[in-house]
């Protein structure tokens, strides 16, 4: 069962945030974070991302505005660039942000505006050289 929810995970993990994210973070493990990386793989990304009943475009709008109204800024850029592979909009993004200030709080939906922007800035960017 564990291994069937890090495949699954790793899939999911893959197809979200892209191999080259993945890669790093993988290259990057070491044995003191390799139990929590496994963890993150089959919990968050095999028994939760992976689950019927949301869409990825839908699983994202949901982490970005709980990330944000957390104060997970890396995490909100992290998940603010997968939205190239879920599906979600940059107008699905304010509208989740716009949310997060009401009942998260203004300063946490501000943050999370200047990170959205910035990290909607860097991929037009990218897409632009390409």
């Amino acid at each position: 069962m564990a291994d069937d929810l890090f495949a699954r995970g790793m899939k999911t993990r893959r197809a979200v945030l892209g191999d080259a994210h993945v890669d790093r973070a993988t290259a990057a493990m070491t044995a003191f974070d390799e139990d929590f990386q496994r963890f993150i793989t089959q919990g968050a990304w095999g028994g939760v991302w992976s689950r019927p009943g949301l869409t990825a475009r839908e699983r994202s709008i949901v982490t970005i505005a709980l990330l944000a109204a957390l104060g997970h800024h890396e995490e909100v850029a992290m998940h603010v660039r997968a939205t190239k592979n879920t599906g979600a909009s940059a107008q699905d993004v304010k509208e989740a942000l716009l949310h997060v200030a009401v009942y998260a709080g203004v300063p946490a939906a501000n943050s999370a505006f200047r990170i959205a922007k910035a990290a909607f800035a860097e991929r037009a960017k990218e897409e632009d050289a390409t």
